[in-house]
């Protein structure tokens, strides 16, 4: 064996026992004759030691290590004279009898430590050394554990963990899909997953009421820190449920992860909310709730005083910031321009300060009298000291606005701790989302999913009116304003299926190349039948206390959707060009 114990497991109780380690030497230094040198691998940190009375052999080995060479070495675990609190070894060293060189480096691109002099694109390049780092590894461990407790809780509920197909039929009703070119039939193309929805309920057509995947999925979408064209999900389906089953069901999941991999208790049950609630009060439909700072509706107070920005609009808004009123000018100017921006898209911000000598100064001064800012400040729930922050315009695009605004207060005033944990389940979305642009509706979650019962008759309607009214049988898992999973209860009837499809434009031609497969399966007794699919990646990250999860996949691809390690995507040759009968339009690359 190349080694007999860890780099992170001696103690003061192994003082006198003989023992060989590998790893990669993280860095060595020379004082006073005696050679010090930190041995790294994936359980942590010992410091090794050459004496100044050690053979003159062993001396010249260890004055010729390098960073990250890989070596073997053997010794006498001692008490260590100068401790190192930071290190959980730190209490020992090994006097060193032999050193092993297995395999040289060459000096490494950035420092492979806890903080790193590495550039992010550096590190991508590179990131088989940046993986060595603590940091990723332990955040790695993390997502193996949670792993494991996953599959021992899903398989204690009688889940069966059973993989479905990457290669895939195109059917296009949301995000872009990957697509393959197949060689064996010309001209055809398959497609990689964006979820194994269809999979997972023909399961349920077939009997096998409780499944479960810790699955890959693809998505040709834009990137950003918690997005990545090829991620991972909890993916899950239930035969025989309705909503409260499932939601029950993966309460304890999650109750289960939190206990077991952070130690942390969470609410039972978990708090429900309703789409429309969650869009008034956070203007998100996934709302932090880790802060107040509530919405309110102040139109009927703003509107009717002669201030033509508000009287000319649908909605005015307003949040209460908690002891923001001695913000300066220069900050309010600052935070004017912020919402400016084209991701927030305001045309510009009131304010109003709640000052302690219960006086109130506005921006629109000019327009209302005392009374009537001091009533709009109580309607936004302000009291002596707050600061209130008002947006205005159309109602669901400004309470989005001020959604945004709440959290970029929440972080400015350190009100969104990653590690104080408020989960949320929301819940009663509408079925449908109108588009004026392409003049349809698109379904909010995805054409599977099933109208509340109680609204069938609504469902059937041909108003559009009526239609817009429908409530999905569908809710979300919501923790600290991001979006962590979401199901629905399916449509398990063929004619219900068949009328989602004409209600989202999709003519029957269409339906039945797309998803024949699947209407024809429900025609053969399936059972009513639910599920829910959490993004992994994005679990592990919010676990880890972090907001991308780059640190949470092994080999990750950056914004552009590029893995700079390997140069992929690349080019193909010719040869394989032709084999799978493709042509390029694309400009030719540069040799």
């Amino acid at each position: 064996m190349y080694r007999t114990k860890s780099c992170g497991e001696l103690r003061l109780a192994n003082a006198g026992e003989r023992v060989t380690l590998a790893g990669w030497v993280q860095k060595s230094r020379r004082l006073g004759g005696m050679t010090f040198i930190d041995l790294r691998d994936r359980y942590g940190i010992t410091q090794l030691v050459v004496e100044a009375t050690a053979p003159e052999s062993l001396t010249e080995v260890a004055a010729s290590l390098g960073r990250e060479y890989v070596i073997q070495a053997e010794g006498e675990v001692v008490e260590r004279v100068n401790k190192n609190p930071k290190l959980p070894t730190g209490d020992i060293e090994i006097v060193l009898s032999s050193i092993n060189i297995l395999n040289k480096s060459v000096t490494p691109p950035f420092t492979i430590e806890e903080e790193s002099d590495g550039g992010e694109d550096l590190r991508a390049k590179y990131r088989y050394l940046d993986l060595r780092r603590a940091p990723l590894q332990r955040a790695l461990a993390l997502r193996h554990r949670m792993a494991h407790e996953v599959r021992n809780y899903l398989d204690a509920q009688n889940f069966m963990e059973i993989e479905t197909p990457y290669l895939i039929k195109s059917t296009p009703e949301g995000a872009r899909d990957f697509v393959v070119p197949s060689r064996m039939n010309p001209g055809t193309f398959y497609a990689l997953p964006q979820s194994p929805q269809t999979f997972k309920q023909l399961l349920m057509v077939a009997g096998y009421d409780r499944y479960f995947q810790i699955v890959r999925c693809f998505r040709d979408e834009d990137l950003r820190a918690d997005r990545q064209p090829e991620f991972t999900q909890i993916d899950c389906e239930m035969s025989f449920v309705e909503q409260e089953d499932v939601l029950n069901t993966f309460e304890g999941l999650m109750r289960r992860l939190f206990k077991n991999v952070l130690d942390v208790e969470i609410p039972n049950p978990i708090p429900r909310m309703s789409w429309y609630d969650a869009m008034d009060n956070y203007g998100s439909d996934k709302p932090d709730i880790r802060f107040g700072m509530k919405i309110n509706n102040i139109t009927s107070l703003a509107q009717g005083h002669g201030f033509s920005v508000f009287d000319s609009v649908e909605y005015v808004g307003a949040i209460a910031v908690e002891g923001a009123a001695e913000y300066t000018r220069k900050q309010l100017d600052e935070l004017t321009e912020w919402v400016k921006r084209p991701q927030i898209g305001a045309k510009g911000l009131v304010y109003i300060k709640c000052n302690a000598d219960g006086s109130f100064k506005s921006s629109v001064d000019k327009f209302y009298s005392q009374e009537q800012v001091k009533a709009m400040a109580e309607q936004a729930g302000a009291k002596s000291g707050d600061l209130v922050l008002i947006l205005c315009g159309a109602k669901r695009k400004t309470q989005g606005m001020l959604g945004t605004l709440r959290l970029e207060m929440g972080n400015r005033l350190g009100l969104r701790d990653p590690f104080n944990f408020a989960p949320l389940w929301v819940v009663d979305f509408p079925l449908l989302e109108w588009d004026d642009e392409t003049n349809r509706f698109y379904a909010m979650h995805h054409p599977f999913t099933a109208p509340k019962p109680e609204q069938m008759e609504l469902f059937y309607s041909n108003k559009k009116e009526d239609l817009e009214r429908v409530n999905a049988n569908a809710y979300d898992f919501v923790l600290n304003g991001t979006e962590l999973g979401g199901g629905s209860i399916r449509i398990h009837n063929a004619a219900v299926q068949e009328r989602m499809f004409e209600v989202l434009g999709i003519s029957k031609e269409d339906a039945e190349y797309k998803f024949g497969f699947i209407i024809n399966a429900f025609k053969f007794g399936a059972p009513p039948h639910g599920g829910i699919a959490f993004g992994f990646d994005r679990v592990c990250a919010l676990f880890g206390g972090q907001d991308t999860i780059r640190d949470y996949i092994a080999f990750p691809k950056n914004n552009q959707g590029r893995d700079v390690m390997i140069d992929s995507p690349s080019y193909i040759d010719a040869e394989q060009m032709e084999e799978l009968f493709l042509k390029s339009t694309a400009p030719k690359r540069e040799e």
